[in-house]
């Protein structure tokens, strides 16, 4: 049996890859997300590309998620403000609700 070279068969098609005449055939251009200052511009497929996709997707959500809990804490001592300065008398209900 004939061996193949590394990364040439495709098991979509089961036989080599047909690169340009494939629609999973992908240019990546972009940081790559595990090494640092390593840009990626390249074809290849985009079957091969989704471990790497799947890496920025979960560094961009694990952001996503640290900007919504900065927001909400931010969110929590304003109304902690408002409701302290209500129970001093320095607001009347009505403004508490209005303002916060």
């Amino acid at each position: 049996m004939k061996q193949r070279e590394e990364g040439t068969y495709c098991p979509l098609i089961r036989k080599d890859c047909i690169e340009f005449k494939c629609k999973f055939w992908t240019k990546l251009v972009g940081q790559h997300p595990q090494i640092a200052n390593q840009t990626i511009d390249q074809y290849d497929c985009s079957w091969k590309w989704m471990p790497i996709l799947m890496i920025e997707n979960t560094k961009e959500s694990i952001g996503m998620s640290a900007s919504i809990d900065s927001f909400r804490n931010e969110m929590v001592h304003g109304q902690e403000q408002v409701m302290l300065l209500a129970e001093d008398g320095k607001l009347n209900a009505q403004d508490a609700i209005t303002e916060g």
